[in-house]
């Protein structure tokens, strides 16, 4: 059954709530670009917001940010095994530089402009990265080496869906080197700390942090951190990654430097990066059937004023109201940024339609403002993530309240949450349990549950559930979660539970 507005609700079917409510929340919309899509304002000013505080995080850290070429040659990408091996078949080749014009097809390629080497729309930029770093470090005193950078990416997939995954998309991606293990380790943590930090303090979304298996890590990798949420269809989403690359990379690309006892050795490296996929993570985190639910320090519009009146008398009084407790919203913020307030004064829509457009649009805080409510000094105030209305004092504190009302939201958001991941959950110590909890296209949640560390099981379990090995946990989510077991599928030894999921 359809909501008022008009989208399919998540009980009926939780695909279709998501791509309809992409759309007409104006968050996305699809392109004539086959597999990629177009991100519309409201949508890009989230990944404005994800963009300002990740970018801060990572200058706190010492990292500074950069821009590399969109085109990598081809034999950039053959230096390094595994990495091709990886993105082989996900590649968007580029083999001619120039078109001309035909009278019957109208444009053609030209057949001259053949390029001698074809280039490759970058899948993601450790080779050409490596190739210039190569330049940029001779000596321990160019390390390390910190650099990040903001860019788009091309991965060719045959099934997509808008923000979750996309030929095209945009992302963060950082590439350091280092004189030591150690201090790339060090490195690989400190990125997973940000994005554990960013996924829990901004979005509101829990995260479980740990290590993926081999069989999952990033193809090049030495091994690869991660963070995994968990969606109301109870579905894991991949919602950050971190690498620490050994010294592979900088042996394909000849990467060295002199050490202080004047010896020379190859540099240690990590790669990392969070995309707009984050976006779809956080509308399948808190989103209801009325549209977005973003949590406050990301949504685009955090306190929506309403002023209502019939005649031009009263709705001269209802504005003024409005503008004058938008200026003084505007003298205060929340997390060191300007309150994003907004008053909707179209006259030729009803309030009713106006509640309805902005709880699709996911504004915070929506606060009618009425001739009675001005008679009576107190305003409705209602909250978008509960859709509790209360009364406030219309009055020189009001400003105040409602920005501490953010405040309290964010907070309970994350809470709702956590408790939602929580009692989703479970531990299964029998093959007969675990084969039934993934039995059926719907999901389980987080199912954690012993296994023997080899790939063949992990493939064996994949093919027969769907269910996938989304980490190894950092710190249990309890204490005996770290104790030794027995495979849940063969019965063999096994040091620790792991994390498994359906997952997007």
């Amino acid at each position: 059954m359809a909501s008022d507005l008009g989208i399919t609700s998540r009980a009926e079917n939780y695909s279709d709530w998501y791509n309809e409510l992409v759309v007409k929340a104006n968050l996305a919309d699809h392109s004539s670009v086959r597999g990629c899509m177009v991100i519309k304002p409201h949508g890009y000013r989230v990944w404005e917001l994800m963009q300002r505080g990740l970018d801060d995080m990572f200058k706190d850290t010492g990292h500074s940010n950069a821009y590399f070429p969109l085109l990598i040659p081809k034999s950039y990408l053959a230096k390094e095994a595994a990495h091709v091996d990886g993105f082989a078949k996900e590649c968007a080749v580029v083999t001619h530089y120039r078109l001309k014009s035909d009278p019957v097809a109208g444009v053609v390629v030209d057949p001259e402009a053949k390029l001698e080497e074809e280039f490759i729309i970058r899948p993601t930029s450790e080779t050409i990265i490596w190739n210039t770093y190569r330049n940029w470090i001779q000596s321990y005193r160019d390390l390390p080496l910190l650099i990040n950078q903001w860019a788009n990416v091309m991965r060719w997939e045959m099934r997509t869906r808008l923000f979750l995954r996309t030929s095209e998309f945009l992302w963060q991606e950082g590439h350091t080197a280092h004189a030591t293990y150690d201090e790339a380790e060090a490195e690989a943590l400190t990125i997973l700390n940000i994005y554990r930090r960013f996924a829990e303090e901004w979005m509101a979304v829990p995260v479980l942090v740990g290590l993926k298996s081999e069989g999952e890590k990033f193809a090049g990798a030495d091994h690869t951190y991660c963070i995994e949420a968990l969606t109301q269809d109870l579905r894991a989403i991949q919602a950050g990654t971190s690498h620490h690359l050994g010294q592979n990379f900088a042996k394909a690309f000849d990467v060295q430097f002199q050490t202080p006892e004047g010896k020379r050795d190859y540099v240690y490296a990590t790669s990392w990066g969070v995309s707009t996929r984050l976006i779809g993570a956080l509308i399948m985190a808190h989103s209801d059937d009325k549209g977005f639910v973003p949590p406050p320090r990301l949504a685009p519009v955090q306190i929506v004023l309403i002023p209502m009146g019939r005649d031009a008398e009263t709705r001269s009084k209802t504005v003024g109201a409005a503008t004058r407790l938008k200026e003084e919203l505007a003298s205060k913020s929340a997390w060191g940024l300007p309150i994003r307030v907004t008053i909707d004064d179209r006259e030729k829509e009803s309030p009713g339609f106006k509640f309805n457009h902005w709880e699709l649009h996911g504004a915070t805080v929506r606060v009618e403002i009425g001739p009675r409510d001005l008679e009576n000094g107190v305003v409705p105030v209602c909250r978008r993530d509960t859709g509790n209305k209360s009364s406030v004092q219309l009055d020189e504190n009001l400003s105040g309240v409602l920005v501490d009302l953010l405040e309290t939201i964010q907070q309970e958001m994350y809470q709702r949450a956590l408790a939602f991941r929580t009692a989703n959950t479970v531990r299964v110590d029998t093959w007969e349990d675990f084969r039934a909890a993934f039995e059926g296209e719907d999901a389980p949640g987080f199912v954690l549950a012993h296994w023997d560390g080899t790939q063949e099981t992990e493939d064996l379990i994949a093919e027969e559930t769907k269910a996938t090995i989304r980490c190894l946990l950092s710190h249990p989510l309890e204490e005996s979660d770290a104790l030794p077991g027995k495979c849940v599928k063969t019965g063999k030894p096994s040091r620790q539970r792991v994390v498994f999921a359906k997952a997007y």
